[in-house]
């Protein structure tokens, strides 16, 4: 029976551990036992230098997910491949996920688009300097973080008063 199974590899080798279990999976003919073998990831937008770019990240670093008929052949397949660490289970025994949480991961649920989210780079009690609008050059202290309006509350100081002001992600930068 086909399930969902989770990999332990190192972090950043996730593509070539995918890599070289297809070509094992391939060279030693156990083609029948594997339907996918996929690193899960995300579309995220990042404001750089005050541009927004749109990056692919990974959803679990140092995980692939395989999706396999789990027998003594398969499980040695997988387990031999360089870079795996073994399986995500108790004692590195394979424990197969729930068909929910594998829908979440590969956004292929009813919840699941393909909107991308925003990178919030943004935390509570940090010191920002607002960039543009009638408040440029002000600085502030972030108070509240709105990640899907892409806004923060800021307490920005206006004749020794704090002010809370309402701003967008790409109308403030950090103060290191």
């Amino acid at each position: 029976m086909f399930r969902w199974y989770v990999i332990n590899t190192y972090s950043g080798h996730e593509n070539k551990v995918k890599a070289n279990l297809e070509h094992r999976i391939d060279s030693m003919g156990q083609r029948l036992k594997f339907r996918r073998v996929v690193v899960p990831t995300e579309q995220v937008i990042e404001t750089k230098d005050g541009q927004k770019v749109q990056i692919e990240k990974r959803i679990l670093p140092g995980y692939v997910l395989v999706n396999m008929d789990l027998n003594d052949d398969s499980w040695a397949v997988v387990r031999n491949t360089p870079g795996v660490t073994g399986f995500a289970g108790p004692g590195g025994k394979p424990v197969p996920l729930a068909q929910g949480d594998v829908d979440k991961l590969l956004h292929t649920g009813a919840g699941g688009g393909d909107r991308p989210r925003a990178q919030v780079e943004f935390s509570l009690g940090e010191s920002v300097k607002v960039t543009s609008g009638p408040l440029s050059d002000f600085d502030g202290e972030i108070v509240e973080v709105n990640p899907e309006q892409q806004k923060l509350k800021v307490l920005v100081d206006i004749f020794e008063r704090q002010v809370p002001v309402e701003l967008g992600f790409d109308q403030v930068k950090k103060i290191d």
